[in-house]
């Protein structure tokens, strides 16, 4: 049944970006009931994208009087809505969306941004003073000689109106990527054009009132934002421009610099922030007891975030490692160590590194540029391959970048990744295989009887997305790191029938055991996970299996599809696991070559 007392608007300018954008929306939001008034808008001489954005004002306003009694939401034309759900669509509050930069309440004040909203998605309410709020922007904006977007003049009229305005405030965890173990269910996904950087300094801001540690903070978070959505506008034009910008920006620091604080703990004070940093890192350098005092300051000082527990299961992880056991010295690996506390897949490397060197494993960031020796194992992190790197078992997401024909390549995980090195000036290589496929070398794991049902287990990017389940499945996290927690998460997996993911290195472990295993996308939701898909194939030809080995995209209702009629039943022979192992033990040695 359609939601006739919503209407969702936007428009686009006569180009094929946004054309094929608002194609897809037009398309998304008749697909949910919704009604939608899309508009295609014709650039004027001398106009350019600031002039586009400020015509939203008079837009929003035409919308709104032509549907007095409808709550009008305005969405972005290249976001998606993947749901409306109730809390939303039949908000009582005269304005409801999110916080600027999707903030949590907790670190949302004109301290910390220089506006409230988050102008991508936002609904207006039928009452007096919701539509005085639009009134008053279209009044400003219409009389106003200022260089200006549409973000100014409604903050303009929010910060006149807001002391008669009720509104409701869309939790962070609703836009897709954005989610964790927070009960919320995703709705939104976030679009970005990309002209956002170029002319933020050409526009009028409001001012922050932040002192010179938060605007260096706010500066960071700006340039990361214009940072992706330059990326994403690049790509949608010249794909070889886009990959020379990424190796620029891998090899220089660049991408270094963007991402540190990417991943702090969302609602911390600055104070609590640092607490996490520091405990990360006493956890990195193998000082367990030190990481146990910052956990009980951080205790002491209020009740840890879900965040802060995650950063702190990472921190013990770390240490754990970098204690180690056995002897010799250790052994500095690269490896994806986000979101905290830490995905499975990705924290299979320093696991199977540790267990077949029982040596120390330290924690070398992917991102960081460096001379020193190190290995990179499992992941697709090709990218951050470097001069001095010992590669063993490493892959790549997409064929769309470099691969640095300088490092040390043992092995790779399959022929798909081989090949590109090849093409691009580096060496032959022979070797192939994730070395995920040890698992049950290094965690022997009897499978005895099952208990008769499917365990369903997601990729991070689908954690929050709306799915319902069959009576006979459980859901498990993909969330963690610690050794030990992967070897109770494997021996849970071991214990079911089946298992259904959408995580590839789920499915390699399952390929480990010999635990019968389908791989699965969620239909709307198939561009959330990085890459063009070719790492599957690439995986699946290194380990000697043959067939096509991409997920099947299924309904986010997984009571609609034949799940067992998707199950396939493999275990990697003794012969791969031996050119794994074999090539895992000679990466270690190259390591100790360099060293020397």
């Amino acid at each position: 049944m359609g939601h006739t007392d919503v209407v969702v608007c936007s428009f686009y300018t006569a180009d094929d970006y946004y054309r094929d954008h608002a194609e897809k929306l037009r398309k998304n939001l008749a697909d949910l009931g919704v009604r939608c008034e899309l508009e295609e808008v014709v650039k004027a001489p001398g106009e350019d994208w600031a002039d586009i954005c400020r015509r939203k004002i008079a837009f929003l306003g035409r919308v709104c009087d032509q549907h007095p009694d409808a709550r009008v939401f305005w969405i972005d034309v290249d976001c998606r809505l993947h749901d409306l759900p109730a809390y939303v669509r039949d908000a009582t509050a005269d304005l409801v969306g999110f916080q600027r930069g999707f903030s949590a309440p907790t670190t949302i004040g004109y301290g910390n941004r220089t506006r409230f909203w988050e102008p991508c998605f936002f609904g207006i309410g039928t009452s007096p003073a919701a539509r005085r709020f639009v009134a008053d922007a279209v009044a400003l904006e219409a009389s106003s000689t200022l260089k200006a977007t549409d973000d100014y003049f409604f903050e303009e009229s929010w910060r006149r109106n807001a002391g008669s305005l009720s509104f409701q405030v869309i939790p962070s965890a609703a836009v897709v990527g954005r989610a964790g173990a927070t009960g919320v269910s995703t709705f939104f996904t976030f679009g970005s054009s990309g002209n956002v950087a170029e002319f933020r300094t050409k526009v009028v801001q409001h001012a922050a009132v932040q002192g010179p540690s938060r605007r260096t903070e706010a500066s960071r978070r700006w340039a990361l934002r214009a940072a992706k959505a330059a990326e994403r506008r690049l790509s949608s034009r010249s794909g070889r421009l886009t990959d020379r910008l990424r190796v620029v920006a891998d090899r220089s620091g660049l991408t270094h610099v963007l991402t540190q604080g990417a991943h702090r703990p969302a609602g911390s004070s600055r104070h609590r922030q640092g607490l996490v940093n520091q405990m990360v890192v006493q956890g990195q350098r193998g000082d367990l007891e030190g990481v146990r005092a910052l956990v009980s300051r951080l205790d002491a000082a209020g009740t840890p975030t879900p965040a802060e527990a995650g950063a702190q299961r990472a921190a013990e992880s770390f240490a754990h490692l970098a204690a180690g056991a056995g002897t010799g010295d250790p052994l500095p690996l690269s490896w994806w160590v986000w979101p905290f506390p830490g995905n499975f897949g990705d924290w299979l490397s320093p696991l199977v590194l540790q267990s077949v060197s029982q040596r120390p494993v330290t924690f070398l960031s992917p991102t960081a540029p460096t001379l020193q020796p190190h290995l990179v194992m499992v992941g697709s992190i090709g990218r951050f391959v470097r001069s001095r790197s010992v590669v063993v078992g490493t892959g790549i997401s997409s064929e769309e970048i470099e691969l640095d024909g300088r490092a040390h390549y043992v092995s790779l995980r399959g022929p798909v990744t081989a090949d590109l090195l090849r093409r691009q000036g580096g060496p032959a290589v022979a070797s192939l295989g994730d070395p995920g496929v040890l698992l049950s070398r290094v965690l022997p794991i009897e499978r005895g009887p099952h208990n008769g049902r499917v365990a369903l287990v997601r990729h991070f990017k689908h954690a929050g997305l709306p799915l319902t389940l069959p009576d006979d499945m459980d859901e498990l996290s993909v969330l963690v790191s610690h050794p030990e927690e992967i070897r109770a998460f494997l021996e849970r997996l071991a214990g079911y029938r089946a298992v259904v993911t959408s995580a590839m290195h789920v499915m390699i472990a399952c390929h480990s055991y010999g635990i019968p295993c389908a791989l699965v996308g969620f239909r709307g939701f198939e561009d959330l996970v990085h890459g063009t898909g070719i790492k599957y194939r690439d995986y699946a030809l290194g380990a000697g299996l043959s067939g096509d080995w991409e997920p099947v995209v299924v309904d986010l209702d997984l009571r609609r599809t034949r799940l067992d009629d998707l199950l396939r039943e493999v275990r990697i022979g003794e012969d791969k696991l031996d050119e794994v192992q074999a090539a895992v033990a000679a990466g270690i040695a190259a390591y100790d070559g360099r060293r020397a």
